[in-house]
């Protein structure tokens, strides 16, 4: 058993999603969204943000993270913001031993929907029939289940490919 983390970054709303993995059957465990107050300065949402990742890490204890790499911005500032706070999405999990793999958004979107470029409402009503067990799921927490799931996937292939060569 695999315990994996999925994280989607943003400095507002960071998703995250936890499942279990068993030979090739996912289970859900847990999931949410890290909120950060958008009138506090930024190193103070950046501290909450940590704050809130470090709370999952500590309650859910997982064996892996992955998270979705970011997309590029057309507003230098909001591009700027969201790679600050990817970069604490990225170093909490690491802060605690944990190994972080990174998962480009039309990989995550094509390895749970079949289309690279799927939209937000397509993941999360692929996470209603992959993890029913999961209830309702706001679209950030879904694209975290996602990105957990795209893990899922790639970390067996990799385990497999390893074992044959």
């Amino acid at each position: 058993m695999t315990r994996i983390l999925g994280l989607d970054p943003g400095l507002q709303n960071t998703g995250w999603g936890v499942i279990e993995t068993h030979g090739n059957q996912i289970s859900h465990v847990a999931h949410g969204v890290i909120k950060s107050t958008a009138k506090e300065s930024l190193p103070y949402r950046l501290s909450q943000l940590f704050d809130g990742l470090m709370d999952v890490l500590n309650t859910h204890k997982p064996d892996e993270a992955a998270v979705e790499e970011t997309f590029m911005n057309n507003n230098p500032a909001s591009a700027l913001k969201l790679g600050q706070a990817r970069g604490i999405v990225v170093l909490a999990p690491a802060y605690c031993g944990i190994p972080v793999g990174e998962y480009a958004a039309n990989r995550v979107k094509k390895a749970v929907v079949g289309v690279g470029h799927a939209t937000k409402d397509q993941i999360s009503a692929m996470m209603k029939i992959l993890l029913p067990q999961a209830g309702a799921v706001t679209l950030d927490a879904a694209d975290a289940l996602a990105v957990a799931i795209c893990h899922a996937h790639f970390r067996e292939t990799n385990q497999i490919w390893i074992k044959s060569a």
